[in-house]
């Protein structure tokens, strides 16, 4: 293109720019400032991150306290002096600032001209209103709580950076039972940044199947440390937890919300150390208690028992059993002779019955008669001849007399 030819004017909105038309940086950003400054002024709250004052104007990061987003705020130095000391990192503000498009850095800030400090009164009606909202969603229901293991292998621990907290817990729990084991998780546990951390934290342990218990510990603080445990994400963090969950926070005055929804509360992280893991000397403590007292109701139930066996063996029947059947015993002798004796009697006389009924059986049987003299004369067929008519003359006969028989024969009749 040659220096005398003219130049195609820009497009006039941003759907018409092309690769070969674009808009040079000079002209948008001035559309944008301009857009900017027809927006109006708006009271943003949040907390303050990296405050730093340069002459007369103070730069701050007002950070959302749920979420990870943060702006730009600048404002006086004397507005923010009037605040007092009490205005630094981590503080609660509200400030009325216009939205400022810088040209040269092409960077979106906020010109604050009213900045206020939001009271501890506020703050606390705000907890209290979160907890109430939170309990009619049962987040702090006893049902919900789950029972701590006896004797956790692997504790997870999430504690500050630099701090006793985690001295306290290690220190007191390895002491009780030196076979635990920690997963430590070093965290920003107040400012801006404690929230986010402190949750992923905890969300990572909970994702470690090894770790069968977790402690949120902290070594006291002012209310103003505190407030990132009573903020509603890192609860609802807490509540979504499946490991059993122990806060220790170590604040006595203002229980802070992760108190009401954790699984168990501690006083303070050496309390959690005792809760969290029994101590191994108790233990065998109680085991050598345990075995006494088997062992003297053992031996009492056996002394119990031997008095009582005793007693029972004490007794006529058990001292001497044979009374239980002497008197039976002479009874059966009694009862025994009494029978021999009428056996024999009744023997006796049936043997002198049977002898006299021998003697007429003698006396009537044919074998007497025959002893007589007399004969019984038969056939050969065993019939007994009463009659010379019986037989005839060539018949053969039997003869029987009393010392045996003799053969005859019928001659005549």
């Amino acid at each position: 293109m040659s220096e005398t030819t003219p130049r195609e004017p820009l497009p006039l909105r941003a759907a018409d720019t092309t690769p070969d038309r674009p808009w040079p940086v000079r002209h948008l950003a001035p559309k944008i400032a301009d857009y900017v400054q027809r927006m109006p002024p708006v009271w943003i709250e949040g907390q303050v991150l990296d405050l730093k004052r340069w002459n007369t104007t103070c730069f701050l990061t007002l950070r959302d306290t749920d979420v990870d987003m943060s702006i730009s705020v600048t404002t006086s130095a004397a507005s923010v002096a009037r605040l007092g000391k009490g205005v630094g990192d981590g503080a609660h503000l509200v400030v009325h600032a216009r939205p400022t498009y810088h040209l040269k850095r092409g960077s979106l800030s906020f010109a604050a001209d009213d900045v206020r400090l939001v009271g501890l009164g506020e703050l606390l009606e705000r907890i209290e209103h979160l907890r109430r909202v939170l309990g009619a969603e049962g987040l702090f229901d006893e049902s919900r709580k789950k029972r701590l293991p006896f004797l956790p292998a692997v504790v997870g621990l999430v504690c500050a950076q630099q701090g006793d907290a985690e001295h306290d817990v290690v220190s007191n729990a390895r002491g009780r039972w030196p076979a635990v084991r920690f997963e430590i998780r070093r965290v920003t546990v107040q400012g801006p940044r404690a929230v986010p951390e402190v949750s992923a934290a905890i969300a990572e342990l909970d994702a470690r199947p090894e770790v069968e218990v977790i402690v949120v510990a902290r070594g006291g603080g002012s209310f103003e440390d505190l407030l990132p445990f009573s903020n509603e994400a890192l609860v609802r963090a807490a509540a979504a937890c499946r490991t059993p969950l122990v806060s220790a926070i170590g604040h006595h005055l203002d229980a802070p919300l992760l108190d009401l929804v954790a699984d168990l509360r501690a006083s303070t992280p050496t309390d959690a150390a005792k809760r969290v893991v029994p101590d191994v000397a108790e233990e065998r403590a109680r085991i050598a208690q345990a075995r006494l007292r088997s062992r003297a109701a053992l031996t009492q139930r056996l002394a119990r028992e031997q008095t009582a066996l005793e007693h029972w063996r004490s007794r006529p029947a058990l001292a001497r059993p044979g009374t239980l059947v002497d008197a039976h015993e002479t009874r059966v002798l009694a009862l025994r002779e009494s029978a021999r004796r009428t056996l024999e009697h009744l023997l006796d006389r049936a043997q002198t019955e049977v002898r006299g009924l021998a003697g007429h059986v003698r006396a009537l049987s044919p074998a007497a008669t025959l002893d007589r003299g007399y004969a019984v004369v038969q056939r050969a067929d065993g019939a007994v001849v009463r009659g010379p008519d019986e037989v005839a003359v060539g018949d053969a006969l039997r003869v029987r007399v009393a010392r045996g028989e003799l053969a005859a024969q019928v001659t005549h009749t």
